[in-house]
């Protein structure tokens, strides 16, 4: 069944004044035009929803639970009308954001709460993706941003340089790297390895390496967090490849020791990608601000 919303809010209306003349007035409908419309609203529910009398219309049990219906309805429309009109003025916003794993589970956390707490009216839908799927998504208008790293084809979309990251592998102290200062990655594969969960972005790009290279990673368990690994690591469970700017976080508190990959693909590029910065709302633009203003001033501190 479609119904005419004109007709539902004119339903209601005959409803609450229990009578078709005074429904046609607040309308400014004859009440020719008005019966002919409760009568095919009828028609189309196959029910008698008023009960004609002398002195007006009443209820039937049918018309009791259109009515109930027909308000929700009406209220959900307004609803809607109202929060698309806060959209328009910028007053409300939804942000879909695709990102690699560095970037969900790294410096998003650290970056998104401030964000958040000064644009209250604004929501985010984040979802870690490979780089494919990322670029693919913001091309296709799933995602509004991506953020992607390293040698990625974008596909024509703009893209915003904002950061530089390196992978490092990590050892616990006490591992014989640890007292390398470059190593090559090739080198690290009779190691147990820690590792990033099955379908996460590094956990993707390692499996293309090592497909390259013609040998598998021994890996002894596969985690959710760049926290969990360096706990593995820094407990002498495994070696793993993890961002430089999450290794240096957990050094420290976790014993590892850094050593850098003498790998080309190591060295990172950070980009943002859109279809049409320009095109962006206002609060989608705050956010790729506080991101370069971020990694700006941490490059300045180095």
């Amino acid at each position: 069944m479609r119904f005419d919303l004109n007709d539902l809010r004119l339903f209601v209306t005959a409803a609450e004044e229990g009578n078709l003349t005074r429904a046609a007035g607040r309308h400014n409908l004859s009440l020719a035009a008005v019966s002919a419309r409760i009568k095919a609203l009828e028609g189309q529910t196959g029910q008698a929803l008023l009960y004609r009398q002398a002195r007006g219309v009443q209820l039937s049990p049918p018309g009791q639970a259109f009515l109930h219906h027909a308000r929700m309805i009406l209220h959900q429309v307004e609803q809607m009308r109202m929060d698309m009109s806060d959209y328009a003025g910028g007053h409300r916003g939804h942000l879909r954001v695709f990102a690699n794993t560095t970037a969900v589970t790294d410096f998003l956390p650290e970056l998104l709460p401030s964000y958040l707490a000064e644009n209250p009216q604004v929501s985010i839908d984040l979802q870690e993706k490979p780089n494919t799927a990322i670029v693919r998504g913001v091309l296709d208008g799933h995602a509004d941003l991506g953020i992607v790293a390293g040698q990625v084809d974008t596909l024509g979309l703009e893209r915003l340089h904002f950061s530089t990251d390196r992978l490092v592998l990590a050892t616990a102290r006490s591992h014989h790297l640890a007292s390398r200062r470059q190593v090559a990655f090739a080198e690290t594969l009779d190691e147990d390895a820690i590792g990033m969960q099955p379908g996460s972005t590094l956990s993707l790009f390692l499996s293309q390496v090592t497909e390259e290279i013609g040998r598998p990673m021994k890996l002894r368990i596969q985690l959710t967090s760049f926290d969990a690994m360096c706990r593995m690591i820094g407990a002498g469970v495994g070696v793993g490849i993890v961002p430089e700017s999450t290794a240096y976080r957990y050094r420290e508190a976790m014993g590892l020791a850094l050593i850098d990959l003498s790998d080309p693909w190591s060295v990172r590029e950070r980009y943002i990608v859109t279809r049409e910065r320009g095109s962006l709302p206002g609060y989608a633009q705050s956010l790729i601000d506080r991101l370069c203003t971020h990694f700006a001033k941490a490059r300045d501190a180095t």
